[in-house]
C-alpha cells in the first residue's frame, strides 16, 4: 500500500522537523510513504525545513487558505491509495503510528480513522483534560457516531474522490464529512494506538478563536445545536471543578489554577460566540459535545 501524508502548514518551524523526523522513523510494513505538504504563506522557516526532507510542497495563498480547501489541494496532489492527514504542530508518539492508523482502511465499511492524541509538559492542563475526553485508551473499530478529528486521522483516497472536504466551513470539515460518509453506509474507526503529540502554541486569544471557528463549523453540521448562558455557565464551571480535581490527584493545583480558570473561560465564551443560531437541541447531543466527561 502507498500512503500520502498530507501536512497543512502555516508558520510550523517549531515541531515540523520533528514531525518529519517521526514520519521517516515508521515502521514500513511494506508500507510506501510520500509526504505531501500544503504551505499556505508560511514566513519563518516551515518551508526550508520541509526542503530538508523527501517531501512535495504545494504552495497556495494565505488569503485561499480554508481547512477543507487546502486538504482537497492536498489531496488531489497526493498518489497513495491511503491518504494521512496530520497537523504540521504534531509528533508520533511511536514508530507504528501510520501502520496502525491505516490498517483499519477498507474492513468492515470502514472509510475513515482516526487515532490517539495527547500533550505534553507544555500543554495547557485543560486541553490534555480534553484530550483524555476524546481519545481514550481504548480503540473503538468501528465507532458509533461521526465524530472525527484530521490533526490525526486517514481515510482511502477513492473514498476522498467521491467526497471531498467542504471548502467554506470555518472547521470540524472532518466531523462534516464523517457525517456524510456515516449517512453513506461508512463507518468511522477510532485507533488508540496511532496516537501523535498534539502541541499547541496558542495565546488565549487564539484559543477564543479556535473554539468560535469551531462553533460556527457545528451549527452547520449540527443546526440544532443552541448555547443558552445557563449553558455556558454550567459547563464552565462543571469543566473548571473537574480539571481542579485532576490537578489536585496529580499534585499540581497551585501551577495551574490560573490557566485552567483562563483556558475554559476562553473556550466557552468563544463556543457561546460562534453559536449565532438559536435553535433547541435534545440534551443528549448538547451533553455529548460540550460536557467536559
Amino acid at each position: 500500500m502507498k500512503v500520502s501524508i498530507v501536512i497543512r502548514t502555516y508558520n510550523e518551524q517549531k515541531h515540523l522537523r520533528a514531525l518529519l523526523e517521526g514520519i521517516q522513523n515508521q515502521h514500513r510494513d511494506g508500507i510506501e510513504i510520500e509526504t505531501v505538504i500544503v504551505d499556505s504563506g508560511s514566513t519563518d522557516n516551515t518551508v526550508k525545513i520541509a526542503n530538508e526532507f523527501p517531501t512535495r510542497i504545494v504552495p497556495i495563498k494565505k488569503e485561499e487558505f480554508s481547512f477543507g480547501r487546502s486538504l482537497n489541494i492536498g489531496c488531489a496532489a497526493a498518489t497513495g491509495d491511503a491518504l494521512v492527514f496530520v497537523s504540521g504542530h504534531c509528533i508520533p508518539t511511536g514508530p507504528r503510528w501510520i501502520a496502525d492508523l491505516v490498517a483499519p482502511l477498507g474492513k468492515d465499511d470502514i472509510a475513515y480513522t482516526y487515532g490517539g492524541q495527547v500533550g505534553n509538559d507544555d500543554s495547557h492542563f485543560s486541553e490534555c483534560q480534553i484530550f483524555g475526553k476524546y481519545f481514550p485508551a481504548v480503540s473503538k473499530v468501528p465507532q458509533k457516531g461521526f465524530y472525527c478529528n484530521n490533526a490525526n486521522a486517514a481515510m482511502l483516497k477513492s473514498v476522498w474522490v467521491d467526497h471531498p472536504f467542504d471548502e467554506e466551513l470555518t472547521g470540524l470539515e472532518d466531523m462534516h464529512l464523517a457525517k456524510r460518509l456515516v449517512a453513506c453506509g461508512h463507518k468511522i474507526a477510532y485507533v488508540a494506538p496511532a496516537a501523535v503529540y498534539h502541541l499547541h502554541s496558542e495565546s488565549w486569544t487564539q484559543v477564543r478563536r479556535r473554539f468560535e471557528r469551531e462553533a460556527i463549523a457545528l451549527q452547520y453540521i449540527m443546526p440544532e445545536v443552541h448555547l443558552s448562558w445557563a449553558d455556558v455557565s454550567r459547563y464552565f464551571f462543571s469543566a473548571v471543578f473537574l480539571d481542579l480535581g485532576a490537578a489536585l490527584q496529580q499534585r499540581c493545583m497551585r501551577q495551574h489554577f490560573k490557566a485552567i480558570l483562563t483556558y475554559r473561560f476562553m473556550q466557552f465564551t468563544g463556543s457561546y460566540r460562534g453559536n449565532h443560531f438559536h435553535r433547541r437541541m435534545s440534551r443528549e447531543h448538547k451533553e455529548s459535545y460540550f460536557y467536559p466527561r
